[in-house]
């Protein structure tokens, strides 16, 4: 990764995958969404913001936990909700 990235994307050493591709929060409530997310700090898959419930967002917010990576196949990026910074890997 670049010098200039912030600290939570230079913490980051293994990626965590998704296990599942599904939003973990919109399988309870039967909902759908868009892409998904998995959050670096406890391995939760959640759907991004461009899904109505934002579970990925949501997530980061209440917990702390401030890296995601895209779940998407064929997506290799990384973002803090904190500084607003987006990597590729």
């Amino acid at each position: 990764m670049e010098e200039d990235i912030c600290k939570h994307l230079t913490a980051i050493k293994t990626l965590k995958h998704a296990k599942d591709y599904v939003c973990e929060e919109c399988i309870k409530t039967h909902d759908s969404w868009v892409h998904l997310r998995t959050c670096q700090e406890c391995g939760a898959t959640l759907c991004c913001d461009s899904s109505l419930n934002m579970h990925a967002s949501k997530h980061a917010h209440k917990t702390g936990h401030p890296v995601v990576i895209s779940a998407e196949p064929g997506e290799r990026w990384l973002w803090c909700y904190v500084d607003e910074i987006m990597v590729e890997y």
